[in-house]
């Protein structure tokens, strides 16, 4: 270079350089890259268009099915702009071993949900989408920037409620084709945790927003979902959880999650409770899961069985009235222990009535019944006073005789 008299300059202080450094960062697929910035503008995009979408549902001069399409148009390429830097971004950072733990989880997630789609192409377009836009959700929050915020959460909430009702439903269809225990059971477990899921994230956001106290049935049930949210649960909380997490979903999800799946849910916590106090040898631990029992029938036919409508077997219909009278003369009963005593009374009977039906299956929990009713008075033991006289001889050993 000194033989062809070429004058150095920093490479730093040039206008070209900074120019190329630029436009380097720009086609770098990294967080100030171009894939964020074209996912800024699709997400500005979607968010005028919902916008305007939402003003037609209250205007008639507008124009309500081009405004939606134009809405759902705008959500697709959205999706699609989140969708290319996943792969862009994060697949290349994995692979040349730059990702950060955050990029990694979030690599795992996308391809946990893309086996989804070998299964049940429904949930997997569902599960895609709210992935897809919480993962954006996070990326605002960590923007700061209220107003944006502020905005995209009108639209999130919104829609991510829907998608939470579309997979309640299609896991309700999936429960009532479902063949196998191992795939029913895999059905509860994702109900369960759809409905969980929801009232952690999405319900105290509609709170927050209420006018009309539409949530004010179901204030105390949550507050007591708190409880069970932190801390290693054992068996019992674990079904105190869920008969609340459902308990709730009647108020929420009447459409999505049917009376009939609801119904099913509520008969699954019966099974297990049922199953719980037979594998429980400790009379203190017993003494709680058969409190829990006694809850659990109480929900199920005070927030379930009472508002149904339509019953399969008019006999069935019958002994439900016969019970809900009965329950309505005990509440009125003043001594409190007078009235948890015909309490236990009315509600062991019943399920022992239900469980009649499958004997040989529950055959422990029957005697645990019979034993309880014997204790609160509501049954007699017999003693078995038959006497047996003379000897028994088997039919071959009379032949062998007149031999």
């Amino acid at each position: 270079m000194q033989e062809k008299q070429l004058r150095l300059y920093s490479t730093e202080k040039t206008f070209f350089s900074r120019i190329t450094k630029s436009i380097t960062r720009l086609l770098l697929p990294g967080k100030v890259g171009i894939n964020s910035f074209v996912i800024s503008l699709k997400r500005n995009n979607l968010l005028r268009s919902y916008e305007n979408y939402i003003k037609s549902l209250g205007d008639e001069n507008l124009d309500k099915e081009e405004l939606k399409k134009k809405h759902e148009d705008m959500y697709v390429l959205y999706l699609e702009a989140i969708d290319k830097h996943i792969i862009d971004h994060m697949y290349k950072k994995i692979k040349n071993n730059t990702a950060d733990d955050f990029e990694k989880n979030t690599l795992a997630k996308y391809y946990t949900i893309s086996q989804i789609k070998d299964n049940d192409i429904t949930e997997y377009k569902f599960m895609k989408q709210k992935f897809l836009i919480d993962l954006d959700y996070e990326t605002i929050d960590l923007l700061d920037k209220p107003k944006l915020m502020e905005d995209y959460k009108v639209f999130y909430i919104d829609k991510v409620e829907l998608l939470y009702k579309k997979l309640l439903k299609n896991y309700s269809i999936k429960l009532s084709d479902a063949i196998s225990t191992k795939s029913k059971d895999e059905i509860y477990k994702n109900i369960f945790k759809i409905l969980e899921d929801y009232i952690v994230s999405i319900l105290p956001e509609k709170m927050s927003r209420d006018k009309d106290n539409k949530y004010e049935n179901i204030m105390d049930d949550c507050e007591n979902l708190e409880k069970y949210s932190v801390g290693k649960l054992d068996k019992v909380d674990l079904i105190y959880k869920k008969l609340l997490l459902i308990g709730i979903s009647r108020n929420l999800f009447t459409h999505s999650l049917p009376l009939s799946v609801s119904e099913r849910c509520y008969i699954r916590l019966l099974k297990e409770t049922r199953n719980l106090i037979t594998e429980t040898m400790n009379p203190i631990k017993r003494d709680k899961v058969y409190n829990l029992l006694l809850n659990v029938i109480e929900q199920y036919n005070l927030k379930l069985l009472s508002t149904k409508i339509y019953w399969d077997k008019p006999q069935d219909r019958a002994e439900y009235k016969g019970f809900w009278d009965r329950y309505k003369e005990i509440q009125n009963i003043d001594n409190k222990e007078e009235q948890f005593k015909q309490k236990q009374i009315l509600f062991l009977k019943a399920d022992l009535n239900k469980v009649y039906q499958k004997e040989s299956e529950y055959k422990t929990i029957i005697i645990f019944y019979k034993c309880k009713l014997v204790a609160l008075g509501a049954m007699r033991n017999i003693k078995n006073s038959c006497k047996s006289e003379g000897t028994y001889k088997s039919s071959k050993q009379q032949v062998k005789e007149k031999i």
